[in-house]
């Protein structure tokens, strides 16, 4: 699926229920979680290559739709991106199709490396 085929397919999907963190509160959330949700990074594979959250499963975006039953319905999934919005428009497709606990970070990357991680490389 091209990048704004895909987007504009996302789009469709709105849901209230899904939680928002920024990066420090998901840090806090992720320290003091008993079990480690799944994090799951839906950019492209050389955005990942750049950064990356160490435990996170890469599956881009424009390929969810073709694995989503490789996905646990009721595990938690943390989805994670660059600054936040498409990862936002994974999070509502997931809940429309059934999935419980999404948590979108809302500051994508870029706010985990500005915030939590100023080491971590940028793009």
């Amino acid at each position: 699926m091209s990048g704004r085929r895909t987007l504009l397919y996302f789009n469709r999907y709105k849901t209230d229920s899904m939680r928002e963190f920024e990066a420090v509160e998901l840090k806090r959330y992720l320290d003091q979680s008993e079990q480690t949700p799944l994090l799951l990074d839906v950019r492209q594979p050389w955005e990942y290559d750049i950064c990356r959250l160490e435990q996170a499963r890469l599956l881009p975006m424009g390929d969810l739709p073709a694995k989503m039953d490789e996905l646990d319905k009721e595990q938690e999934i943390v989805v994670i991106c660059h600054h936040g919005i498409r990862s936002r428009q994974v999070g509502r497709f997931l809940e429309a199709s059934g999935f419980k606990n999404i948590i979108n970070l809302s500051t994508g990357m870029a706010g985990w490396a500005a915030q939590v991680d100023r080491t971590m490389a940028t793009y």
